[in-house]
């Protein structure tokens, strides 16, 4: 890229080899690159410019007003005029979701509200999702989105779903996907008991979750964490999750992506359905020409399954990468969730429980040295303080500090893990759309013991992450995104004020709160550098792709709770106009 001037003074940044452009546009341009210094360093302002060139896909020319008509070419350039109609910057990145999951299953199976109650689901909603499966003669039974909390009082067991189905394997994840119902059909093909009812399998013995008991000593079909996942694996997935289907989600997801803003985006669990169905459809469609994003792929190991096989299995999908299709990454859990009970913390729970570590650290740090060895970036759920210890530990004692390993969630945090990572370039996706609450959660929280004494409402830093140095990003993990935003603006309102538009709260945790300019760093720039692409995109600067948006508001200026109203008018990519 050509050297240059960020200073003041500059008339713009210019690639003098083009003498015009595809197009040209005017308007409030923030660039998201900081304007230098004296000596040429970035400082602490950011840069925000008249105008923009764009040829061949990139931006030629970035700066003021007058310097941009010389790459105006009568009958060539096609000028857009933005000025006063809102903000241009450039479009967002999503540094860890599930759309591939969460898009999926409408196609696959049914989808259960979180309003639904367990006597809804047992006489309305799985019989009609029993009836689908016999008329289409599926081979599973498949669903998401029950509320756990909704739920606890009156869980449906295995025999409720034997008496509405028994010859058909059913699995239904709750909405966070932490948690699974499952028949006795189910049960006996994953091997945790056998048609006569002997259980082979019981408690905790499935390594990082729980298969919940009953009185009579079997199972009752209530599956936590890493117990769903392994019986998940055993279900006719090939057949449920076909190549077909995967280009047809993937179709899905791109729509829904550009409409929102976004054209970075890192899927947290691209083997879902425990086939390479994903990676195929995303290599074919990159392939064709209609790949309007660039994608992340994460590799999921769980801990009850062999290691180095299974590493094995993510180093082979590097042979889907394409141009837009990433495929760098290997996906862990270390813990579950903290109000959930689930996540990993210190100190204790006030009922004295720690949660579920699925890993050891020694464990950890040797899976990081021979990720990292085979050119792979660690990816790991991480919600509980300890958690996230432990991961860092692992990163600092076995990782290659250039492969940018990534910490996700990450609701709390031990003081002296921050310097660690700053010091070792660990990244970290935040929870910035969950830093919020209704005004009585903290409350609720603290009497109900669900999280540590002292972070009821200590939930989700993100200041001290640019305080410390420490590469942010924001994500959605959409389809978990527990009644929070999915869209860029909905969770910058979040960031920078600690409340949720509509919610009866108050701001949660203000010292973590965000400016605005962060908010946009973590969401654009900092997504790229997630997935080592901040070359290319991720802000306007000659020389790099020309993915912006043209934004109905200007999201800098206006009232801060007017935020989440903003909306992308057009998302462009590569200087293609691919919504609006």
């Amino acid at each position: 890229m050509t050297a240059i001037d960020y200073s003041p003074k500059a008339n713009g940044q210019q690639n003098p080899a083009i003498t015009h452009a595809d197009l040209v546009v005017y308007g409030k341009i923030f660039t998201c690159e900081r304007l230098r210094v004296g000596d040429g360093t970035p400082g602490m302002n950011y840069q925000t410019v008249e105008a923009f060139a764009v040829k061949d896909g990139k931006y030629v020319y970035v700066g003021d007003k007058e310097g941009a008509k010389a790459f105006i070419e009568a009958g060539k350039t096609e000028v857009l005029d933005y000025t006063g109609k809102g903000l241009v910057m450039p479009s967002c990145g999503n540094g860890h979701a599930h759309y591939s999951m969460g898009f999926a299953l409408p196609l696959v199976g049914t989808i259960v509200s979180g309003e639904n109650d367990p006597e809804k689901f047992l006489k309305e909603i799985l019989p009609a999702a029993v009836q689908k499966a016999r008329d289409t003669k599926a081979t599973t039974v498949f669903g998401f989105g029950w509320n756990y909390l909704g739920f606890m009082e009156n869980m449906p067991t295995r025999q409720q779903l034997d008496a509405i189905c028994s010859d058909i394997p059913i699995y239904f994840a709750d909405d966070e996907g932490h948690k699974g119902l499952a028949n006795t059909l189910c049960l006996i093909n994953a091997g945790i008991m056998k048609a006569d009812g002997t259980v082979l399998k019981k408690g905790k013995d499935i390594r990082g979750g729980e298969i919940v008991m009953g009185p009579d000593g079997t199972p009752t079909g209530l599956l936590k964490e890493q117990a769903g996942t392994y019986t998940r694996s055993f279900l006719d997935n090939e057949r449920l999750y076909t190549v077909d289907v995967a280009k047809i989600n993937m179709a899905k997801i791109q729509e829904h992506l550009l409409s929102e803003g976004y054209t970075m985006y890192i899927d947290g669990w691209c083997n879902y359905f425990y086939n390479n169905n994903f990676y195929k459809a995303a290599q074919q469609m990159d392939k064709a020409g209609d790949m309007k994003f660039v994608l992340g792929m994460n590799y999921e190991i769980e801990s009850w399954m062999d290691v180095d096989e299974a590493l094995e299995k993510a180093a082979a999908v590097q042979k889907y990468a394409t141009t837009r299709v990433k495929t760098n990454w290997l996906k862990l859990f270390m813990d579950g969730t903290v109000e959930g009970g689930t996540g990993f913390v210190e100190p204790l729970y006030p009922d004295g429980h720690q949660g579920i570590a699925n890993w050891t650290e020694e464990e950890l740090t040797d899976i990081t040295r021979k990720t990292n060895e085979k050119g792979m970036t660690m990816h790991v759920h991480t919600m509980g303080n300890k958690a996230v210890n432990y991961v860092v530990s692992a990163y600092v004692n076995g990782g290659k500090d250039d492969m940018r390993n990534t910490v996700v969630h990450v609701r709390n945090v031990i003081a002296s893990d921050y310097q660690r990572m700053a010091d070792h370039n660990v990244h970290v996706v935040s929870g910035m759309l969950w830093h919020h609450c209704p005004s009585w959660a903290a409350g609720y929280i603290r009497e109900n013991g669900l999280a540590p004494k002292g972070i009821e409402d200590k939930s989700y830093p993100m200041k001290t992450y640019f305080d410390r140095g420490i590469t942010m990003t924001s994500h959605t993990d959409f389809p978990a995104t527990s009644g929070s935003p999915d869209d860029p603006f909905g969770i910058m309102e979040i960031a920078v004020t600690g409340v949720l538009h509509g919610e009866d709260g108050t701001p949660w945790w203000p010292e973590e709160l965000l400016t605005r300019e962060q908010a946009i760093t973590a969401m654009t720039i900092n997504v790229a550098k997630q997935m080592f692409v901040e070359n290319e995109r991720g802000s306007i600067s000659v020389g790099k792709y020309a993915d912006f948006l043209l934004v109905n508001k200007d999201v800098l200026s206006c009232p801060v709770t007017e935020i989440h109203e903003a909306r992308p008018v057009a998302t462009y990519f590569e200087g293609e106009k691919v919504f609006g």
